[in-house]
């Protein structure tokens, strides 16, 4: 477990990486289940044979919430998911890919209302086993700033 981090002490730069995971048919067949997408694109082998991929497609949704989930590790207490901006399905995911995720603090600014709290962003990038990136979006955090001392600023 990391040690709870203030807005203040993350750092523009500072970069995370991930073990690799491996997309599977329970991958694909539990997202299907799970959101009601059953587009043949992701579930008929033969339909996919005929279309320019030539093979079946893992749903954009499951490689975000898997590549997601893959750089939640420690808890922050003082931090928490505010949302996901400008996501990209740059490339296919295919049953028995392999992906990696780079996440890299790229900005830090005020959150507009509440001014106990910061907006931190993290560029995510997601690539498979030959390195082409997949997937591309920016994680925002809503993070507590440090409190005053009681007797307040120095």
């Amino acid at each position: 477990m990391i040690q709870p981090c203030f807005f203040e002490a993350y750092r523009i730069g500072s970069e995370r990486r991930t073990v690799g995971r491996t997309i599977t048919e329970a991958d694909v067949v539990l997202h299907a289940g799970q959101t009601g997408d059953f587009y043949p694109h992701h579930m008929d082998a033969e339909w996919c044979a005929t279309q320019p991929f030539g093979r079946r497609i893992a749903h954009g949704t499951l490689i975000l919430s898997v590549a997601i989930g893959m750089t939640a590790g420690a808890i922050n207490p003082h931090a928490m998911s505010y949302g996901y901006d400008a996501v990209r399905f740059v490339r296919p995911v295919f049953i028995g890919d392999t992906i990696t995720v780079r996440a890299t603090i790229t900005e830090q600014r005020d959150h507009p209302r509440r001014h106990d709290h910061g907006i931190v962003v993290e560029a995510v990038e997601v690539t498979n086993q030959a390195g082409a990136v997949v997937l591309a979006c920016q994680h925002l955090y809503l993070v507590q700033r440090r409190p005053e001392p009681a007797d307040g600023p120095a």
